[in-house]
């Protein structure tokens, strides 16, 4: 048997190993046209951010290691020219020489990938000007980068795009991303994402969302970067992370069946049109488990489980492969982000009906100090069967995303996650785990337990109740809720309407399901805003347009937030404050009343400094605005929130 397999990384190389695992005496030509072969793209942003320190760490396997250890005859520098299916061969061209030779087969597999989508405006092509995709890509922008860049654009909001950014800006560069979409990461919802276009900005990058790149010209400084809304950008560098599009020109070359995006059409074994040909990778249209429908999801988990799938087939082993979810993950700088399946963009695109719920828990017991809050979103219909989900946060965001996926691809319904047994202690989680928090509250919305609403969909006119404490209330309400704390409801329910709907929130959710269930079985109609106060926040609109900053590196560790100017003159320290109180083990709201009862302690102008949970970030922000006392100093240690607090002449 002799099989020729075109494209050398991941799909390739992949195909390629368990081939000649499965059959010793099979011939395996692999074909590849850059010089390297089986090497990690995905780590090629944080080799320029110097997090991978050596280069050579990237390639998982030389040509000669791989050809020693597996006896495949491969040939980097080589590229397919043309597909002759009558007589089985391939045209191949040796870049090096020029010299062309035709070789047989009696299997091929294509894992040619995918390329850059290029962006047909003056200037692309000019020095400093760059596109990441590979190693070659990235060495010459580590050209740039050594000889002296200080600034960069990078043009894209997606995986690429993002990794760049936050890696560019860890090498001391000042970043500014650009997005033309109102959002960055196209695979999570706009109020997801606003989470972490925010992060960046924390940090200390610009974002530019809502405009394109419209030219590029060279300046006596280096590039100026003119976008489609009049404005211009000077930068050292520019890279462009503007998505992919399939390497299918030997495909459709040869006659074989395309999708309408250019992808090679494949069963489920993945042979193409052509029984003798099979192909892998992001060159494929794959099945959608949700709806059945054809896609294009170019990640390297699939490639990689395709290439076995192949490998067998060939063998004669009748492997299957039953679609992609799409599952995937991004750091991006403290925060996680991770999706699996639909968004809510893309179901309203096809007319699809479903449910939603929003959820903020901790990645572990909140008693145990070091926890963080986790976003969840999730959809789904009235038969309980998942669409998608996604989540943001600091801790735990990958084992969530892992067990939902899990879930998708059993069709199990979502009811059944209440029952999942998940490994539980103090320090990795809580005795019901977030994936269990998804199932109760899916639950309890369909069985009618509980009736859910969200912001968007609030009329006019509704009375909102806020539940939360008197204290948190003051620091940050909905415009037009009335305020009555969960255990004040019992004894002053008859200031509510009888004759309205009554519309509860809290922080998160959870007390107002609480006071719904009460206020119901009092006989009034309430209903719960699903995700309290943690979700509003989401939904506000946020800045379309930021320019990078500074960010000062703190004394004890991480970054801290940019402080005022009279922050800065008045310039408190750890050491200056009269005194230090630990709230990392309390649960909501404890903190900030905690907080509230020990600043009213001090004297005027005298300072606390406070350890917090990660989750109170926002919350303390707004209690300082609202309590008139200065927050002079935020910063994220390990785990927990370490600020400076001032006392306020009126506080």
């Amino acid at each position: 048997m002799r099989v020729v397999i075109v494209g050398g990384v991941a799909g390739g190389a992949g195909t390629a190993a368990r081939l000649r695992r499965l059959d010793e005496k099979a011939e395996i030509i692999l074909i590849e046209r850059g010089a390297n072969i089986s090497y990690a793209n995905c780590g090629l942003p944080y080799s320029l951010g110097k997090v991978i320190p050596e280069r050579k760490s990237l390639l998982l396997m030389t040509p000669e290691i791989f050809r020693a250890r597996f006896n495949v005859d491969v040939r980097v520098r080589c590229e397919a020219l043309s597909i002759d299916r009558e007589n089985k061969s391939v045209r191949l061209r040796y870049l090096d020489s020029g010299l062309e030779k035709v070789e047989k087969y009696d299997t091929l597999v294509l894992a040619t990938g995918s390329e850059p989508c290029p962006l047909p405006i003056p200037g692309v092509n000019l020095p400093g000007m760059h596109k990441l995709w590979t190693l070659d890509d990235m060495d010459r922008l580590e050209q740039g980068l050594t000889a002296g860049a200080k600034r960069a654009v990078v043009v894209g909001g997606g995986f690429v795009g993002v990794e760049l950014a936050e890696n560019l800006h860890m090498r001391g560069l000042e970043v500014t991303l650009v997005e033309l979409a109102d959002f960055i990461m196209p695979c999570l919802d706009w109020e997801m994402s606003n989470l972490l276009v925010e992060e960046l900005r924390r940090s200390g990058m610009g974002v530019e969302l809502g405009v394109g790149l419209a030219g590029i010209e060279k300046t006596e400084t280096g590039l100026q970067m003119k976008l489609s809304d009049g404005r211009h950008l000077e930068c050292d560098l520019g890279v462009l992370c503007l998505g992919v599009r399939p390497n299918s020109a030997l495909a459709r070359e040869a006659g074989l069946e395309l999708g309408l995006r250019g992808h090679i059409v494949v069963d489920e074994q993945l042979r193409t049109s052509d029984p003798d040909i099979f192909a892998v990778g992001d060159v494929i249209e794959v099945i959608d488990p949700v709806f059945k429908g054809k896609v294009a999801i170019p990640l390297a988990g699939p490639a990689n489980r395709q290439a076995r799938i192949v490998a067998d087939n060939i063998c004669g082993r009748n492997s299957s492969y039953k679609g992609t979810l799409g599952t995937s993950i991004i750091k991006v700088n403290k925060l996680t982000a991770a999706n699996v399946g639909y968004s809510e963009r893309l179901l309203k695109s096809k007319g699809v009906q479903y449910e939603k719920i929003y959820l903020h828990p901790a990645s572990h017991a909140t008693y145990y100090p070091g926890g963080a809050p986790l976003h969840i979103k999730v959809l789904f219909n009235k038969e309980g069967r998942i669409f998608g989900a996604q989540i943001v946060g600091q801790k735990g965001v990958d084992k969530r995303i892992d067990a939902l996926a899990i879930a998708m691809l059993q069709d199990m319904d979502i009811r059944k996650l209440a029952a999942l047994e998940l490994a539980y202690a103090p320090p990795y989680s809580s005795a019901k785990d977030p994936v269990n928090f998804v199932g109760m509250i899916a639950e309890n919305i369909l069985n009618g337990t509980s009736r859910s609403v969200h912001f968007e969909d609030l009329p006019k006119d509704a009375f909102l109740l806020d539940v939360r404490e008197k204290a948190e209330f003051e620091q940050e309400c909905v415009p037009g809720a009335i305020n009555i704390p969960m255990g004040s409801v019992r004894e002053r329910h008859a200031e509510l309407p009888r004759d309205r709907k009554i519309f509860v929130y809290c922080r998160s959710g959870v007390r107002s399901y609480v006071m719904e269930r009460l206020l119901r079985q009092l006989g009034y109609d309430a209903v719960t805003v699903s995700g309290g106060i943690l979700t509003w926040r989401m939904l506000k609109d946020i800045k379309r347009s930021s320019a990078p900053h500074k960010v000062e590196p703190c004394s004890v560790g991480g970054r801290c937030q940019p402080m005022s100017d009279a922050a800065q003159v008045q310039s408190a320290s750890c050491s200056s404050s009269v005194k230090q109180i630990d709230l990392r083990s309390l649960p909501c709201p404890e903190p900030i009343m905690r907080l509230q009862q020990e600043v009213e302690l001090l004297q005027a102008g005298q300072v606390l400094t406070v350890l917090l949970p990660l989750a109170f970030e926002a919350d303390l922000r707004a209690w300082s605005l609202a309590s008139g006392n200065q927050l002079l100093q935020i910063q994220s240690a390990e785990g927990y929130l370490q600020a400076l607090i001032q006392k306020g002449s009126a506080g």
